[in-house]
């Protein structure tokens, strides 16, 4: 009996010629579409291609939207931000009046302690 022998460079590139004409020949064999195919074929092709262009459109227009509207909220939000500010500024801010009537209130419970 004999023993394994690997085979060698011309082996194994003869071996890749074959199965490569192999592919070819089978590929030859296979009949090539008709018109009527290509045609369905490229109809399908360019009614898929339109979906996907009215789809980006779709999307598009909700991404604008959706940065308008985030826009308005913000703009909508500083102006309610601002007038707190402002109410809260005019509260904190009292009329001389007002805090001269308090200090005169703190000087007379001064002098009633005394």
């Amino acid at each position: 009996m004999t023993s394994y022998r690997p085979p060698d460079f011309n082996e194994r590139a003869e071996l890749s010629r074959q199965a490569r004409q192999k592919a070819l020949d089978k590929l030859r064999a296979k009949a090539a579409p008709s018109e009527a195919e290509l045609a369905e074929r490229k109809a399908a092709r360019l009614e898929r291609e339109a979906e996907e262009a009215k789809q980006r459109t779709e999307r598009a227009a909700a991404a604008k939207a959706a940065k308008e509207e985030a826009a308005r909220a913000a703009k909508a939000k500083a102006l309610a931000d601002e007038a707190a500010a402002t109410s809260a500024k005019s509260d904190a801010v009292k009329s001389e009046a007002e805090r001269k009537a308090e200090r005169d209130a703190r000087y007379a419970a001064r002098k009633n302690r005394k």
